[in-house]
Protein backbone atom coordinates (compact mmCIF):
# COMPACT_ATOMS: atom_id res chain seq x y z
CA UNK A 1 0.00 0.00 0.00
CA UNK A 2 3.10 2.33 0.76
CA UNK A 3 4.52 1.44 -2.20
CA UNK A 4 1.44 2.43 -4.35
CA UNK A 5 0.93 5.67 -2.51
CA UNK A 6 4.73 6.52 -2.69
CA UNK A 7 4.25 5.74 -6.59
CA UNK A 8 1.12 7.91 -7.21
CA UNK A 9 2.83 10.95 -4.93
CA UNK A 10 5.60 10.19 -7.31
CA UNK A 11 4.08 10.60 -10.67
CA UNK A 12 2.28 13.69 -9.69
CA UNK A 13 4.94 15.22 -8.88
CA UNK A 14 7.11 14.37 -12.34
CA UNK A 15 3.56 15.59 -13.80
CA UNK A 16 3.28 18.51 -11.85
CA UNK A 17 7.54 18.87 -13.37
CA UNK A 18 6.56 18.18 -17.19
CA UNK A 19 3.41 20.95 -16.46
CA UNK A 20 5.73 24.02 -15.36
CA UNK A 21 8.40 23.10 -17.54
CA UNK A 22 5.78 22.93 -20.49
CA UNK A 23 4.46 26.56 -18.98
CA UNK A 24 8.20 27.72 -19.25
CA UNK A 25 8.74 26.81 -22.70
CA UNK A 26 5.64 28.28 -23.38
CA UNK A 27 6.20 31.40 -21.78
CA UNK A 28 9.66 32.05 -23.50
CA UNK A 29 8.22 31.24 -26.78
CA UNK A 30 6.12 34.32 -26.08
CA UNK A 31 8.42 36.38 -24.88
CA UNK A 32 10.74 35.54 -27.37
CA UNK A 33 8.18 36.04 -30.33
CA UNK A 34 7.24 39.04 -28.19
CA UNK A 35 10.60 40.67 -28.65
CA UNK A 36 11.79 39.39 -31.78
CA UNK A 37 8.59 40.46 -33.80
CA UNK A 38 8.95 42.84 -36.63
CA UNK A 39 5.92 45.12 -36.90
CA UNK A 40 4.73 46.01 -40.12
CA UNK A 41 5.08 49.60 -41.62
CA UNK A 42 1.91 51.07 -41.55
CA UNK A 43 1.16 52.05 -45.39
CA UNK A 44 -1.89 53.30 -46.93
CA UNK A 45 -3.61 50.97 -49.96
CA UNK A 46 -2.25 52.12 -53.31
CA UNK A 47 -3.42 51.35 -56.77
CA UNK A 48 0.06 49.74 -57.34
CA UNK A 49 -0.90 47.15 -54.75
CA UNK A 50 -3.61 45.85 -57.43
CA UNK A 51 -2.04 46.41 -60.71
CA UNK A 52 -0.06 43.96 -62.92
CA UNK A 53 3.49 44.41 -64.83
CA UNK A 54 3.24 44.58 -68.54
CA UNK A 55 5.45 42.54 -70.98
CA UNK A 56 6.47 45.05 -73.01
CA UNK A 57 8.98 43.21 -75.26
CA UNK A 58 12.24 40.57 -74.52
CA UNK A 59 13.96 41.34 -71.12
CA UNK A 60 11.73 44.49 -70.70
CA UNK A 61 8.59 45.41 -68.29
CA UNK A 62 6.57 48.56 -67.30
CA UNK A 63 3.66 48.91 -64.72
CA UNK A 64 2.61 52.46 -64.40
CA UNK A 65 5.57 54.70 -64.86
CA UNK A 66 8.15 52.89 -64.23
CA UNK A 67 10.19 49.89 -65.70
CA UNK A 68 12.60 47.19 -66.23
CA UNK A 69 15.17 46.39 -69.19
CA UNK A 70 18.04 44.19 -70.27
CA UNK A 71 20.11 46.21 -72.45
CA UNK A 72 22.64 44.98 -75.12
CA UNK A 73 25.55 44.41 -72.13
CA UNK A 74 23.89 42.43 -69.79
CA UNK A 75 22.43 44.92 -67.66
CA UNK A 76 19.32 45.32 -66.43
CA UNK A 77 18.17 49.02 -66.06
CA UNK A 78 15.38 49.93 -63.86
CA UNK A 79 13.89 53.34 -63.18
CA UNK A 80 11.71 53.70 -60.03
CA UNK A 81 9.78 56.62 -58.85
CA UNK A 82 7.00 57.67 -56.48
CA UNK A 83 6.75 57.73 -52.59
CA UNK A 84 8.99 54.91 -50.62
CA UNK A 85 6.21 52.41 -50.54
CA UNK A 86 5.06 53.17 -54.63
CA UNK A 87 8.68 52.33 -55.16
CA UNK A 88 8.76 49.40 -53.56
CA UNK A 89 5.90 47.80 -55.20
CA UNK A 90 7.18 48.28 -58.39
CA UNK A 91 10.49 47.12 -57.89
CA UNK A 92 8.90 44.00 -56.14
CA UNK A 93 6.80 43.38 -59.12
CA UNK A 94 9.20 44.64 -62.03
CA UNK A 95 12.11 42.24 -60.81
CA UNK A 96 10.12 38.88 -59.15
CA UNK A 97 11.91 36.37 -60.92
CA UNK A 98 14.90 38.40 -60.59
CA UNK A 99 14.14 38.57 -56.87
CA UNK A 100 13.63 34.35 -56.49
CA UNK A 101 17.33 33.76 -58.28
CA UNK A 102 18.91 35.95 -55.41
CA UNK A 103 17.27 34.99 -52.32
CA UNK A 104 17.78 30.57 -53.96
CA UNK A 105 21.32 32.12 -54.33
CA UNK A 106 21.60 33.66 -51.19
CA UNK A 107 19.80 30.50 -49.22
CA UNK A 108 22.04 28.46 -51.21
CA UNK A 109 25.24 29.78 -49.93
CA UNK A 110 23.92 29.70 -46.32
CA UNK A 111 23.30 25.93 -46.78
CA UNK A 112 26.55 25.66 -47.93
CA UNK A 113 28.40 27.40 -45.21
CA UNK A 114 26.16 25.83 -42.78
CA UNK A 115 24.90 22.79 -43.37
CA UNK A 116 23.61 21.15 -40.68
CA UNK A 117 19.67 21.91 -40.21
CA UNK A 118 19.81 22.30 -36.39
CA UNK A 119 22.37 24.82 -36.59
CA UNK A 120 20.55 26.57 -39.01
CA UNK A 121 17.69 26.82 -36.56
CA UNK A 122 19.69 27.84 -33.77
CA UNK A 123 21.61 30.41 -35.96
CA UNK A 124 18.09 31.51 -37.10
CA UNK A 125 16.53 32.44 -33.88
CA UNK A 126 19.91 33.87 -32.64
CA UNK A 127 20.20 36.20 -35.82
CA UNK A 128 16.31 36.83 -34.88
CA UNK A 129 17.01 37.75 -31.33
CA UNK A 130 20.28 39.66 -32.96
CA UNK A 131 17.92 41.91 -35.01
CA UNK A 132 14.84 42.39 -32.96
CA UNK A 133 14.98 45.97 -33.23
CA UNK A 134 16.15 46.09 -36.42
CA UNK A 135 12.38 48.19 -38.02
CA UNK A 136 13.66 50.68 -35.40
CA UNK A 137 16.78 51.18 -36.83
CA UNK A 138 16.17 51.37 -40.16
CA UNK A 139 14.35 54.77 -40.92
CA UNK A 140 10.25 54.31 -41.54
CA UNK A 141 10.69 55.57 -45.38
CA UNK A 142 12.91 52.54 -45.89
CA UNK A 143 10.72 50.15 -44.17
CA UNK A 144 8.11 50.86 -46.58
CA UNK A 145 10.15 50.45 -49.49
CA UNK A 146 11.11 47.34 -48.05
CA UNK A 147 7.97 46.39 -47.21
CA UNK A 148 6.57 47.14 -51.16
CA UNK A 149 9.37 45.03 -52.31
CA UNK A 150 8.42 41.68 -50.17
CA UNK A 151 5.05 41.78 -51.22
CA UNK A 152 6.54 39.89 -54.67
CA UNK A 153 8.59 37.95 -52.81
CA UNK A 154 8.13 34.27 -52.98
CA UNK A 155 7.09 32.26 -49.97
CA UNK A 156 9.77 29.21 -50.18
CA UNK A 157 11.64 30.42 -47.29
CA UNK A 158 9.16 31.33 -45.17
CA UNK A 159 10.42 28.63 -42.99
CA UNK A 160 13.27 31.00 -42.30
CA UNK A 161 10.52 34.24 -41.78
CA UNK A 162 8.30 36.08 -43.25
CA UNK A 163 9.01 38.13 -47.26
CA UNK A 164 9.28 41.04 -44.81
CA UNK A 165 11.87 40.14 -42.29
CA UNK A 166 14.12 38.57 -44.80
CA UNK A 167 14.04 40.87 -46.67
CA UNK A 168 14.73 43.14 -44.14
CA UNK A 169 17.28 40.82 -42.80
CA UNK A 170 18.89 40.48 -45.62
CA UNK A 171 19.91 44.46 -45.71
CA UNK A 172 21.90 43.44 -42.40
CA UNK A 173 22.80 40.25 -43.70
CA UNK A 174 26.19 42.09 -44.90
CA UNK A 175 27.21 43.39 -41.76
CA UNK A 176 26.51 40.37 -39.77
CA UNK A 177 28.36 38.30 -42.08
CA UNK A 178 31.70 40.99 -42.03
CA UNK A 179 31.44 41.27 -38.63
CA UNK A 180 31.31 37.66 -37.33
CA UNK A 181 33.59 36.30 -40.78
CA UNK A 182 35.04 39.30 -42.46
CA UNK A 183 33.63 37.89 -45.59
CA UNK A 184 31.28 40.32 -46.41
CA UNK A 185 33.48 42.56 -48.61
CA UNK A 186 36.68 40.66 -49.44
CA UNK A 187 38.69 43.63 -50.59
CA UNK A 188 37.07 46.67 -51.89
CA UNK A 189 38.97 49.25 -53.20
CA UNK A 190 37.57 52.81 -53.62
CA UNK A 191 40.15 56.00 -55.32
CA UNK A 192 39.36 59.69 -56.67
CA UNK A 193 41.42 61.24 -59.21
CA UNK A 194 41.86 65.08 -59.78
CA UNK A 195 40.94 66.34 -56.28
CA UNK A 196 40.54 70.54 -56.00
CA UNK A 197 41.84 70.62 -59.51
CA UNK A 198 39.65 73.57 -61.06
CA UNK A 199 40.94 72.69 -64.53
CA UNK A 200 40.34 69.24 -64.44
CA UNK A 201 37.01 66.89 -64.02
CA UNK A 202 36.94 64.93 -60.59
CA UNK A 203 36.64 61.16 -61.24
CA UNK A 204 35.45 58.23 -58.56
CA UNK A 205 36.75 54.87 -59.21
CA UNK A 206 35.53 52.00 -57.12
CA UNK A 207 36.22 47.96 -57.42
CA UNK A 208 32.76 46.38 -55.11
CA UNK A 209 34.08 42.85 -54.49
CA UNK A 210 31.79 41.04 -53.24
CA UNK A 211 30.80 37.44 -53.85
CA UNK A 212 28.49 34.82 -53.05
CA UNK A 213 28.25 32.73 -55.80
CA UNK A 214 28.07 32.69 -59.33
CA UNK A 215 24.00 32.42 -59.82
CA UNK A 216 24.26 35.81 -57.24
CA UNK A 217 26.67 37.88 -59.33
CA UNK A 218 24.80 37.26 -62.47
CA UNK A 219 21.96 40.01 -62.35
CA UNK A 220 23.68 43.62 -61.82
CA UNK A 221 21.34 45.31 -61.57
CA UNK A 222 21.77 49.56 -62.66
CA UNK A 223 18.96 51.50 -60.80
CA UNK A 224 17.79 55.10 -61.57
CA UNK A 225 15.05 56.69 -58.71
CA UNK A 226 13.21 59.67 -59.12
CA UNK A 227 11.80 59.72 -55.29
CA UNK A 228 9.13 62.14 -53.84
CA UNK A 229 11.59 63.48 -51.05
CA UNK A 230 15.43 64.33 -51.81
CA UNK A 231 17.76 63.89 -54.56
CA UNK A 232 17.11 62.12 -57.74
CA UNK A 233 19.57 59.12 -57.62
CA UNK A 234 21.29 56.21 -59.57
CA UNK A 235 22.83 53.14 -57.91
CA UNK A 236 24.46 49.61 -59.03
CA UNK A 237 22.34 46.79 -57.29
CA UNK A 238 20.74 43.68 -57.11
CA UNK A 239 17.12 42.80 -57.59
CA UNK A 240 15.43 43.17 -53.47
CA UNK A 241 18.58 45.75 -52.71
CA UNK A 242 17.49 49.06 -51.55
CA UNK A 243 20.37 50.00 -49.89
CA UNK A 244 23.60 51.65 -51.91
CA UNK A 245 27.02 50.58 -52.36
CA UNK A 246 27.83 52.39 -54.93
CA UNK A 247 25.91 55.23 -56.27
CA UNK A 248 25.65 59.20 -57.58
CA UNK A 249 23.03 61.83 -57.27
CA UNK A 250 22.17 64.42 -59.39
CA UNK A 251 23.51 66.56 -57.07
CA UNK A 252 27.21 65.58 -58.65
CA UNK A 253 27.66 63.09 -54.88
CA UNK A 254 28.62 59.45 -55.10
CA UNK A 255 28.52 57.00 -52.47
CA UNK A 256 31.29 53.99 -51.96
CA UNK A 257 31.28 51.58 -49.22
CA UNK A 258 34.20 49.56 -48.44
CA UNK A 259 34.76 47.63 -45.37
CA UNK A 260 36.73 47.82 -42.32
CA UNK A 261 38.37 45.81 -39.51
CA UNK A 262 35.63 45.38 -36.78
CA UNK A 263 34.35 44.57 -33.47
CA UNK A 264 32.10 41.53 -33.17
CA UNK A 265 28.74 43.37 -32.53
CA UNK A 266 26.09 42.43 -29.94
CA UNK A 267 22.91 44.43 -31.36
CA UNK A 268 21.74 45.21 -34.48
CA UNK A 269 21.64 49.31 -35.90
CA UNK A 270 21.40 50.91 -39.13
CA UNK A 271 22.98 48.98 -41.86
CA UNK A 272 25.43 50.64 -43.44
CA UNK A 273 24.12 50.24 -47.07
CA UNK A 274 20.95 52.03 -45.92
CA UNK A 275 23.24 54.94 -44.44
CA UNK A 276 24.62 55.12 -47.46
CA UNK A 277 21.02 55.46 -49.30
CA UNK A 278 19.95 57.92 -46.91
CA UNK A 279 23.84 59.62 -48.10
CA UNK A 280 22.99 59.99 -51.86
CA UNK A 281 19.15 60.72 -50.79
CA UNK A 282 19.49 63.81 -49.00
CA UNK A 283 22.90 64.88 -49.44
CA UNK A 284 24.27 67.69 -51.76
CA UNK A 285 27.61 68.19 -50.59
CA UNK A 286 30.15 66.76 -48.18
CA UNK A 287 29.13 68.55 -45.08
CA UNK A 288 26.14 67.31 -45.32
CA UNK A 289 27.53 63.74 -46.01
CA UNK A 290 28.88 63.90 -42.55
CA UNK A 291 26.04 65.14 -40.48
CA UNK A 292 23.81 62.55 -41.79
CA UNK A 293 26.13 59.87 -41.01
CA UNK A 294 26.97 61.29 -37.65
CA UNK A 295 23.59 60.87 -36.62
CA UNK A 296 23.04 57.37 -37.14
CA UNK A 297 25.04 54.34 -35.44
CA UNK A 298 26.26 52.03 -37.30
CA UNK A 299 27.04 47.82 -36.37
CA UNK A 300 30.31 46.90 -38.49
CA UNK A 301 33.52 49.31 -38.78
CA UNK A 302 33.13 50.68 -43.02
CA UNK A 303 34.90 53.48 -44.58
CA UNK A 304 32.27 56.18 -47.09
CA UNK A 305 34.18 57.57 -49.72
CA UNK A 306 32.25 60.48 -50.71
CA UNK A 307 32.43 62.01 -53.97
CA UNK A 308 31.90 66.27 -54.33
CA UNK A 309 31.07 68.38 -57.34
CA UNK A 310 30.26 71.15 -55.22
CA UNK A 311 33.01 70.62 -53.53
CA UNK A 312 35.24 69.50 -56.20
CA UNK A 313 36.94 67.10 -54.03
CA UNK A 314 36.41 63.79 -52.47
CA UNK A 315 36.94 62.53 -48.45
CA UNK A 316 36.90 58.81 -46.62
CA UNK A 317 34.08 59.01 -43.72
CA UNK A 318 35.66 56.39 -41.63
CA UNK A 319 32.44 54.96 -39.34
CA UNK A 320 33.21 52.21 -36.44
CA UNK A 321 30.53 51.44 -33.60
CA UNK A 322 31.79 53.87 -30.94
CA UNK A 323 33.42 56.41 -33.08
CA UNK A 324 34.02 58.13 -36.43
CA UNK A 325 36.84 60.05 -38.22
CA UNK A 326 37.10 62.10 -41.39
CA UNK A 327 40.29 61.37 -43.90
CA UNK A 328 41.31 63.73 -46.35
CA UNK A 329 43.93 63.62 -48.82
CA UNK A 330 46.80 66.34 -49.64
CA UNK A 331 47.06 65.57 -52.60
CA UNK A 332 45.21 65.64 -55.84
CA UNK A 333 44.00 61.99 -55.52
CA UNK A 334 42.43 59.78 -52.49
CA UNK A 335 42.84 56.24 -52.03
CA UNK A 336 40.81 53.77 -49.74
CA UNK A 337 41.10 50.09 -49.30
CA UNK A 338 39.86 48.25 -46.23
CA UNK A 339 41.73 50.20 -43.49
CA UNK A 340 40.90 53.43 -41.56
CA UNK A 341 43.63 56.32 -42.36
CA UNK A 342 42.15 59.29 -40.45
CA UNK A 343 43.91 60.46 -36.88
CA UNK A 344 40.91 59.16 -35.03
CA UNK A 345 42.07 55.57 -35.50
CA UNK A 346 45.18 56.02 -35.51
CA UNK A 347 45.76 53.70 -31.93
CA UNK A 348 42.90 51.74 -32.99
CA UNK A 349 44.14 48.15 -31.94
CA UNK A 350 41.88 46.08 -34.61
CA UNK A 351 42.70 49.00 -37.61
CA UNK A 352 46.24 48.50 -36.42
CA UNK A 353 46.59 44.51 -36.60
CA UNK A 354 44.54 44.07 -39.65
CA UNK A 355 47.14 46.93 -41.64
CA UNK A 356 49.67 44.03 -40.27
CA UNK A 357 47.96 41.05 -41.49
CA UNK A 358 45.35 41.54 -44.76
CA UNK A 359 46.22 42.63 -48.00
CA UNK A 360 44.77 46.48 -47.54
CA UNK A 361 47.72 48.30 -47.39
CA UNK A 362 49.24 46.33 -50.10
CA UNK A 363 46.18 46.80 -51.99
CA UNK A 364 46.52 50.80 -51.37
CA UNK A 365 49.86 51.09 -52.49
CA UNK A 366 49.84 49.10 -55.69
CA UNK A 367 46.44 52.10 -56.41
CA UNK A 368 48.45 54.68 -55.44
CA UNK A 369 52.04 53.60 -57.90
CA UNK A 370 49.06 53.09 -60.32
CA UNK A 371 48.32 56.59 -60.22
CA UNK A 372 51.62 57.96 -60.54
CA UNK A 373 52.33 55.89 -63.28
CA UNK A 374 48.94 57.64 -65.32
CA UNK A 375 50.28 60.32 -67.91
CA UNK A 376 46.50 61.65 -67.81
CA UNK A 377 43.56 61.51 -64.82
CA UNK A 378 40.81 60.42 -67.37
CA UNK A 379 37.99 57.32 -67.02
CA UNK A 380 40.33 55.12 -69.58
CA UNK A 381 43.20 55.64 -66.41
CA UNK A 382 40.59 54.74 -63.75
CA UNK A 383 39.34 51.77 -65.09
CA UNK A 384 42.74 50.76 -66.38
CA UNK A 385 43.79 50.62 -62.19
CA UNK A 386 40.37 49.02 -61.50
CA UNK A 387 40.98 45.90 -64.04
CA UNK A 388 44.80 45.61 -62.87
CA UNK A 389 46.23 42.17 -61.92
CA UNK A 390 49.89 42.27 -60.68
CA UNK A 391 51.64 43.65 -57.48
CA UNK A 392 53.56 46.20 -56.89
CA UNK A 393 55.97 47.25 -59.17
CA UNK A 394 53.87 44.80 -62.19
CA UNK A 395 54.75 41.51 -60.49
CA UNK A 396 52.87 38.81 -61.40
CA UNK A 397 51.62 37.52 -57.59
CA UNK A 398 48.51 35.06 -59.53
CA UNK A 399 45.73 36.06 -60.91
CA UNK A 400 42.86 35.64 -58.14
CA UNK A 401 44.73 37.56 -55.90
CA UNK A 402 43.30 39.82 -53.08
CA UNK A 403 46.55 42.05 -53.02
CA UNK A 404 45.67 43.15 -56.86
CA UNK A 405 43.04 45.98 -57.93
CA UNK A 406 41.36 43.15 -59.99
CA UNK A 407 40.58 40.43 -58.07
CA UNK A 408 38.27 38.46 -60.47
CA UNK A 409 35.22 38.45 -57.40
CA UNK A 410 33.72 42.12 -58.35
CA UNK A 411 30.05 41.99 -58.58
CA UNK A 412 30.52 45.31 -60.63
CA UNK A 413 32.94 48.46 -60.92
CA UNK A 414 31.92 51.67 -61.91
CA UNK A 415 33.67 55.41 -62.47
CA UNK A 416 32.11 58.48 -61.79
CA UNK A 417 32.56 62.19 -63.00
CA UNK A 418 30.73 63.88 -60.54
CA UNK A 419 30.65 67.13 -62.43
CA UNK A 420 29.56 66.05 -65.49
CA UNK A 421 26.73 63.49 -63.87
CA UNK A 422 27.88 60.93 -65.65
CA UNK A 423 28.88 56.72 -64.85
CA UNK A 424 30.44 54.06 -66.33
CA UNK A 425 29.16 50.49 -65.10
CA UNK A 426 31.06 47.28 -65.84
CA UNK A 427 29.21 44.65 -67.78
CA UNK A 428 29.98 40.90 -67.02
CA UNK A 429 32.34 39.59 -66.56
CA UNK A 430 33.57 40.96 -63.16
CA UNK A 431 35.10 44.46 -64.00
CA UNK A 432 36.21 43.31 -67.17
CA UNK A 433 33.41 43.51 -69.47
CA UNK A 434 32.56 47.22 -71.12
CA UNK A 435 32.10 50.18 -69.41
CA UNK A 436 28.60 51.39 -69.89
CA UNK A 437 28.01 54.84 -69.59
CA UNK A 438 24.93 56.53 -68.47
CA UNK A 439 24.29 60.33 -68.46
CA UNK A 440 21.68 61.51 -65.03
CA UNK A 441 20.93 64.30 -66.97
CA UNK A 442 19.27 63.14 -69.77
CA UNK A 443 17.61 59.95 -67.65
CA UNK A 444 16.52 61.93 -65.24
CA UNK A 445 14.89 64.88 -67.72
CA UNK A 446 13.34 62.24 -70.11
CA UNK A 447 12.50 59.71 -67.91
CA UNK A 448 14.03 57.73 -70.21
CA UNK A 449 17.53 54.86 -69.63
CA UNK A 450 19.44 55.13 -72.62
CA UNK A 451 23.32 54.79 -72.70
CA UNK A 452 25.96 56.80 -74.37
CA UNK A 453 27.38 54.22 -76.82
CA UNK A 454 29.51 56.85 -77.90
CA UNK A 455 31.56 57.18 -74.40
CA UNK A 456 31.55 53.17 -74.13
CA UNK A 457 34.69 51.52 -72.74
CA UNK A 458 36.10 48.81 -74.42
CA UNK A 459 36.30 45.79 -72.83
CA UNK A 460 39.58 44.34 -70.91
CA UNK A 461 41.57 42.42 -73.71
CA UNK A 462 42.28 39.90 -70.96
CA UNK A 463 38.76 38.68 -72.22
CA UNK A 464 40.29 38.17 -76.04
CA UNK A 465 42.52 35.54 -75.77
CA UNK A 466 42.65 32.12 -73.92
CA UNK A 467 43.45 34.07 -70.33
CA UNK A 468 40.13 34.57 -69.46
CA UNK A 469 38.80 30.67 -70.20
CA UNK A 470 42.29 29.49 -69.13
CA UNK A 471 41.30 31.06 -65.56
CA UNK A 472 37.68 29.80 -65.33
CA UNK A 473 39.09 26.58 -65.78
CA UNK A 474 41.42 26.72 -63.14
CA UNK A 475 38.63 27.83 -61.17
CA UNK A 476 36.70 25.08 -60.99
CA UNK A 477 39.60 22.71 -61.25
CA UNK A 478 40.68 24.34 -57.77
CA UNK A 479 36.95 23.78 -56.48
CA UNK A 480 36.92 20.14 -57.69
CA UNK A 481 40.47 19.29 -56.12
CA UNK A 482 38.94 21.37 -53.03
CA UNK A 483 36.30 19.28 -52.72
CA UNK A 484 38.92 15.88 -53.45
CA UNK A 485 40.45 17.09 -50.29
CA UNK A 486 38.22 18.01 -48.29
CA UNK A 487 36.43 14.10 -48.98
CA UNK A 488 40.44 12.78 -48.70
CA UNK A 489 39.88 11.41 -50.97
CA UNK A 490 42.57 9.32 -53.67
CA UNK A 491 42.33 10.42 -57.48
CA UNK A 492 44.12 8.19 -59.87
CA UNK A 493 45.13 10.69 -62.21
CA UNK A 494 46.46 13.55 -59.41
CA UNK A 495 49.37 14.29 -61.12
CA UNK A 496 47.98 15.48 -64.62
CA UNK A 497 45.05 17.43 -62.34
CA UNK A 498 47.97 19.47 -60.28
CA UNK A 499 49.77 20.14 -63.44
CA UNK A 500 47.20 21.70 -65.07
CA UNK A 501 45.82 23.77 -61.65
CA UNK A 502 49.55 24.99 -61.25
CA UNK A 503 50.22 25.74 -64.97
CA UNK A 504 46.90 27.66 -65.53
CA UNK A 505 47.86 29.67 -62.40
CA UNK A 506 51.25 29.62 -61.58
CA UNK A 507 52.32 32.94 -59.70
CA UNK A 508 49.36 32.32 -57.28
CA UNK A 509 50.37 30.63 -53.50
CA UNK A 510 46.94 29.19 -53.62
CA UNK A 511 47.71 25.98 -56.11
CA UNK A 512 50.61 24.89 -53.89
CA UNK A 513 49.21 24.89 -50.86
CA UNK A 514 46.23 23.13 -51.99
CA UNK A 515 48.45 20.58 -54.00
CA UNK A 516 50.49 20.31 -50.48
CA UNK A 517 47.31 19.61 -48.66
CA UNK A 518 46.60 16.46 -51.08
CA UNK A 519 49.50 15.15 -50.18
CA UNK A 520 48.79 15.63 -46.57
CA UNK A 521 45.65 13.37 -46.93
CA UNK A 522 47.26 10.60 -48.79
CA UNK A 523 50.41 10.44 -46.67
CA UNK A 524 52.91 11.62 -49.32
CA UNK A 525 54.93 13.86 -46.81
CA UNK A 526 57.92 14.40 -48.79
CA UNK A 527 55.54 16.13 -51.83
CA UNK A 528 53.11 17.46 -49.12
CA UNK A 529 56.88 19.55 -48.00
CA UNK A 530 57.73 20.31 -51.59
CA UNK A 531 54.98 22.10 -52.39
CA UNK A 532 54.34 23.78 -49.30
CA UNK A 533 58.05 25.52 -49.85
CA UNK A 534 57.30 26.66 -53.53
CA UNK A 535 54.29 27.74 -52.06
CA UNK A 536 55.93 30.31 -49.98
CA UNK A 537 57.98 31.28 -52.39
CA UNK A 538 54.70 33.44 -54.23
CA UNK A 539 52.77 36.72 -52.53
CA UNK A 540 50.53 35.47 -49.71
CA UNK A 541 47.62 37.87 -49.58
CA UNK A 542 47.92 37.84 -45.81
CA UNK A 543 50.21 36.86 -42.70
CA UNK A 544 47.89 34.73 -40.79
CA UNK A 545 47.76 32.39 -43.86
CA UNK A 546 51.46 32.50 -44.39
CA UNK A 547 51.90 32.07 -40.77
CA UNK A 548 49.77 28.87 -40.86
CA UNK A 549 52.15 27.48 -43.59
CA UNK A 550 55.09 27.84 -42.39
CA UNK A 551 53.87 25.91 -38.70
CA UNK A 552 52.27 23.37 -40.86
CA UNK A 553 56.09 22.79 -42.79
CA UNK A 554 57.92 23.07 -40.02
CA UNK A 555 55.27 19.83 -38.48
CA UNK A 556 55.60 17.94 -41.60
CA UNK A 557 59.74 17.72 -42.04
CA UNK A 558 59.87 17.60 -37.97
CA UNK A 559 57.33 14.37 -38.75
CA UNK A 560 59.92 13.08 -41.76
CA UNK A 561 62.41 13.25 -39.18
CA UNK A 562 61.16 11.18 -36.67
CA UNK A 563 59.93 8.58 -39.36
CA UNK A 564 63.63 8.90 -40.88
CA UNK A 565 64.51 7.50 -37.22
Amino acid sequence: MDNNSNMKKSKRRFGKVLFYFALFLATYYLIFLYFTNIRLPEVEANPLDTLKRIKTGENSYKIANDYLQKNNFGLWEIYLSGSPYEIGLAEGKLTKELIEIQEEAFVEQINNLVPSKDYLKLLKHGIAWFNRNLDEDIPLEYQKEIYGVSKSVSNEYNYIANPYERMLNYHAAHDIGHALQDLALVGCTSFGLNLNQPDSNLIIGRNFDFHINKKFSKNKVVAFVKPEKGNNFMYVTWASMIGVVSGMNDQGLTVTLNAAKSDIPYKSATPISILAREILQYASNIDEAIEIAKKRNTFVSEQLLIGSAYDNTAIVIEKSPSKMGIFKSDSNYIVSSNHFQSETFVNDENNIKYMKQSASVYREKRCKQLIHQADTFDVQTAVNILRDKNGLNGEEIGIGNEKAMCQMISHHAVVFMPERLKVWVSAPPFQLGNFVCYDLNEIFKSNIIQYDSSLTIEKDTFLLGDSFSNYMIYKDLYNAFEEVVEEKKMVANYDDLLYDLIRLNPEYYRSYLLASDYFVTVRDTADAIKYLEIALTKEFENTVIKKEAIDKLNKLKEAQNDSGN
